[in-house]
């Protein structure tokens, strides 16, 4: 996996290793030991699968007591995933990022 920051510390853009061949392509979406090598830390405990039609907003999410993290890809199509810093005491409050992840360029953040 390569590991590329954005204008918010905390929201990486992750690049992984595709295995194409005949059938098709393979990749690992989570690794523990490399995404703490990236910085990325925590304890991996739930994944969530949801399907959206075109031209729908899902998801927003600011937790203040047991903030997540979350690990997006887009397994069909492509979806424009946006996150903005909410922390009022952070250095990047008020920034946003966004970025296209498809299931051609196969990127998560």
């Amino acid at each position: 996996m390569n590991f590329f920051p954005t204008a918010i510390a905390s929201v990486v853009r992750i690049k992984p290793h595709v295995f194409d061949d005949s059938r098709g392509f393979f990749l690992e979406t989570y690794r523990t030991n490399r995404m703490g090598a990236a910085g990325i830390e925590g304890r991996f405990v739930q994944d969530n699968h949801s399907g959206s039609r075109e031209n729908i907003l899902r998801g927003l999410h600011y937790q203040i007591r047991k903030a997540q993290g979350k690990l997006v890809r887009a397994v069909s199509g492509e979806i424009f995933d946006v996150a903005v810093d909410l922390r009022c005491s952070s250095s990047s409050f008020g920034r946003w990022t966004g970025e296209i992840l498809s299931i051609d360029n196969k990127r998560m953040r």
